[in-house]
């Protein structure tokens, strides 16, 4: 492979393209991703294509454990067969990038709502977890130790305002990503999380 020229920066590759929103409206999709066994495989799955074995030896679990999560996570079309990759009766998955969306709290229903809670629950411990684990091992990170992102802040809006202000949050994160199996050089995954609620 031709190497850029010396004192050059390698060519960037393009950015991802941003899919058109997929509203979940099936309380079942919510359930299936309000699990925490779940939550490290899709973790797993953002750096690239996993076997039910891959998956078993990264996470400590059986073969006919993380097989059944692949066959529910492709059940609702997060993951899909790599054929290209399958050795014998192996199977390969890879994640199906997707932007999506929760409906409006006033449009779900009840059970919507309570998967919806339940999965906000775990994500937000998850985000917590793995920011406690970038403190412990922050001093060791180098350039890295210096890569924390953190804003508090507020702004005024109506109603009519919120969903055009998330748009443009969602637009700047494609403007940036990159498929995460093929990351430029020397580039690592920063976990991003938007949060905005309306004061009481």
């Amino acid at each position: 492979m031709e190497q850029p020229p010396p004192g050059r920066p390698p060519p960037q590759r393009p950015p991802q393209e941003q899919p058109a929103p997929e509203v979940i409206t099936d309380p079942r999709q919510v359930r299936l991703l309000a699990h925490p066994l779940r939550q490290r495989i899709a973790e797993i799955m953002r750096r690239g294509p996993v076997s039910s074995t891959t998956l078993a030896r990264e996470l400590g679990q059986s073969t006919g454990a993380t097989s059944y999560h692949l066959r529910q996570f492709a059940k609702y079309g997060f993951v899909e067969e790599v054929p290209e990759l399958k050795r014998g009766r192996e199977r390969w998955w890879r994640a199906v990038p997707a932007d999506r969306r929760i409906p409006p709290y006033r449009e779900q229903s009840p059970a919507m709502r309570d998967a919806v809670e339940q999965l906000t629950k775990l994500e937000v411990a998850d985000e917590l977890e793995m920011l406690a684990r970038f403190q412990r091992e922050r001093d060791g990170m180098g350039e890295w130790a210096d890569a924390l992102l953190f804003s508090s802040s507020t702004v005024t809006l109506t109603p009519d305002q919120v969903r055009p202000f998330f748009e443009e949050y969602i637009a700047l994160l494609y403007r940036y990503k990159r498929a995460d199996d093929d990351p430029p050089p020397g580039a690592r995954t920063l976990r991003a999380r938007f949060l905005a609620f309306p004061e009481v």
